[in-house]
């Protein structure tokens, strides 16, 4: 298949770029900077989202469109200045992916919008699945609806459009877990904030591997979570995380430190909810990594031998 990109550099982009090689397909990366990278067999890098890029002259015959592209949650506080940053390059990168996919002569077999289950808002009693309306109004489910918006508008140009609504993503090479994990490497992990709040997780392996099952299942369409069967709190989590490292899971850290450090992307680590990947299940998607432990061992490979 031939498959555009967006936001191939990030923690899932690269992850994924290195799948759907392995599975032989076309890949076109579409970056603001294609000169920093090396033309390879099967993989090419588009100039976009600059002055007159046209990306769309590269890309007839597409099949499938991956959007990925979007300010990391995980870098800085939340200035006014950065969450705007956060909302505009989501949504702007929607824009343009719909522009191009209008400038082409047919209709590509699937969209693949990245989204986040900030969508449902927070809560420390309810259970989501991809049925459940959101409850929350906070940043970053605003964040996620008008994303989810934007990215709706691009249903006429492909048959199937999916919204990836993705967890806390773990990995050894990103996401959040390397700041999760660091109180642990120094003997200072415990509690954070009241313990009960869920952590929604996936692996970035089962990430990529369920993209590919999107592309590939014609039954997938619409919101999809991107989270593992088996939800924790954040106290089991810690205590997960100590015992993979051979760490001590003792030094709670109340709340308001954390705000005081953080300020409101404290919200990532204070609050959660309990998401289930209700139709990736449905659909007969088996997950690599089921279940914490393993997802962790996989993730920490250097720091579980010290």
């Amino acid at each position: 298949m031939k498959i555009a990109i967006a936001g191939g550099s990030g923690f899932v982009g690269t992850a994924l770029i290195d799948e759907l090689l392995k599975e032989n397909h076309d890949l076109y990366i579409l970056t603001r900077h294609p000169e920093k990278y090396k033309k390879q067999p099967k993989l090419q890098y588009i100039r976009w989202l600059t002055k007159n890029a046209k990306p769309e002259d590269h890309l007839a015959g597409l099949d499938a469109f991956i959007n990925l592209a979007g300010e990391s949650l995980n870098d800085g506080r939340w200035t006014p200045e950065r969450k705007r940053r956060i909302v505009e390059s989501r949504v702007d990168a929607c824009k343009e992916m719909n522009r191009i996919l209008s400038s082409l002569p047919n209709k590509i077999s699937v969209i693949i919008n990245a989204s986040a289950i900030g969508y449902y808002g927070i809560s420390d009693k309810d259970t989501f699945t991809e049925t459940s309306e959101s409850v929350g109004d906070d940043f970053l489910a605003r964040t996620v609806k008008l994303w989810e918006k934007e990215a709706a508008k691009s249903r006429p140009y492909s048959n199937r459009l999916v919204l990836t609504r993705f967890g806390v993503i773990l990995g050894e090479s990103g996401g959040a877990l390397p700041m999760m994990v660091l109180p642990y490497k120094f003997f200072g992990g415990g509690k954070i904030g009241k313990g009960n709040q869920w952590l929604s997780w996936i692996h970035v392996q089962d990430v990529v591997r369920a993209i590919s099952f999107c592309i590939n299942e014609q039954r997938m369409e619409g919101p999809i979570n991107f989270t593992a069967p088996a939800p924790v709190q954040m106290d089991a989590f810690g205590k997960t995380i100590g015992a993979v490292m051979h760490r001590p899971h003792w030094f709670p850290v109340p709340p308001f430190i954390l705000k005081s450090v953080l300020g409101e992307r404290s919200i990532l680590v204070l609050e959660g909810q309990n998401v289930l990947p209700a139709k990736l299940i449905e659909q007969g998607f088996t997950f690599t990594f089921p279940s914490l432990k393993e997802a962790l061992q996989a993730s920490l490979k250097k720091e579980s031998h010290v």
